[in-house]
């Protein structure tokens, strides 16, 4: 009686084991304590010696990108723009990651680039993954990720890579946006004013000489009415305000990406030397101060040092 119930139940198990594998067609069967024992795979897992399950990985296809900052040597010819089409960056980048960078460029001077849209940056005393964050306006575990960091502790000097999203662009110290119209673009300070002098050589004898040129406007001349607001183009800090011989009493604006607006005949300034302002903050008000003939506003901007035409601006 006894074998009889041992072969019934042998059987019951038999057509279980059976009904199992016809219903789900890619069971694997168990792992023996020898694959086990030896590391061996079984189907598409395997085993550590000490049982601990190992998921295949992909293998990949394509080379890494690197995540290290990248070291140009600037080369007879090169300039910000040729080096940002080079390493696929706007030129505003190899500005950013190159604080106090003076044009033109110096040959067999080396630049630092990041690998990916965003910031070569040194780390400061007193800098914190959420500080950094707040200013870049990314988040802490981009930041501590793609630089390879575990822990809250930054050690002052070391080099970070900081991607930014293009479409979002830096922060102000505060993590307030530096640029909320559109980051990268510059405001027309003074909406919908008339520009009555562009950027370029000019045949105006009141203008000084630039660039082998005998007279040569380094700015926009935007008309308008003595005592009208000027807003900033761009935020940033204000690194000068007061007066100036040529420019009479005018601010400068360092943006965040380094860049330097200059707002001058001003007749009145409206911010104070170290002030972070945002884009469209009142900066002062139109004057006709300095080297000026009737009220308005000279705008300039200045990369490296070296003035630069603005290029299109928003509301003008």
């Amino acid at each position: 009686m006894t074998h009889i119930v041992v072969l019934v139940m042998a059987m019951a198990m038999s057509g279980y084991a059976a009904l199992d594998r016809s219903f789900f067609p890619n069971f694997h069967p168990a792992v023996t304590a020898v694959a086990a024992d030896d590391g061996l795979a079984a189907g598409d897992i395997s085993l550590g010696r000490e049982s601990i399950i190992i998921k295949p990985l992909s293998i990949p296809t394509s080379a890494l990108v690197s995540r290290a900052p990248i070291v140009h040597i600037v080369v007879p010819g090169d300039t910000l723009e040729s080096i940002g089409r080079q390493f696929n960056l706007s030129w505003r980048e190899v500005l950013w990651s190159n604080p106090g960078l003076r044009m033109p460029l110096t040959v067999g001077r080396p630049i630092k680039l990041p690998p990916v849209p965003g910031v070569v940056m040194v780390v400061r005393t007193g800098d914190t993954p959420a500080s950094l964050a707040a200013k870049y306006g990314v988040d802490q575990t981009i930041l501590l990720g793609f630089n390879g960091l575990r822990g809250p502790q930054l050690m002052p000097g070391s080099v970070l890579v900081i991607p930014v999203d293009p479409a979002q662009g830096p922060n102000l110290s505060t993590g307030v946006p530096a640029d909320p119209v559109e980051p990268g673009q510059f405001l027309c300070p003074i909406a919908g004013a008339k520009v009555i002098q562009q950027f370029g050589p000019t045949s105006f004898a009141v203008e000084p000489p630039f660039g082998g040129y005998m007279h040569f406007h380094t700015g926009l001349d935007l008309l308008a009415g003595y005592g009208t607001p000027i807003v900033a183009a761009a935020g940033g800090r204000v690194t000068a305000a007061g007066d100036a011989d040529y420019f009479g009493t005018r601010v400068e604006v360092t943006d965040s990406f380094g860049l330097v607006e200059v707002y001058a005949h001003m007749s009145l300034v409206n911010v104070s030397l170290g002030q972070e302002v945002q884009q469209g903050k009142t900066v002062g008000f139109v004057g006709s101060t300095g080297l000026s003939v009737g009220s308005h506003l000279h705008f300039q901007l200045e990369v490296g040092g070296m003035p630069t035409a603005p290029g299109q601006l928003i509301g003008c």
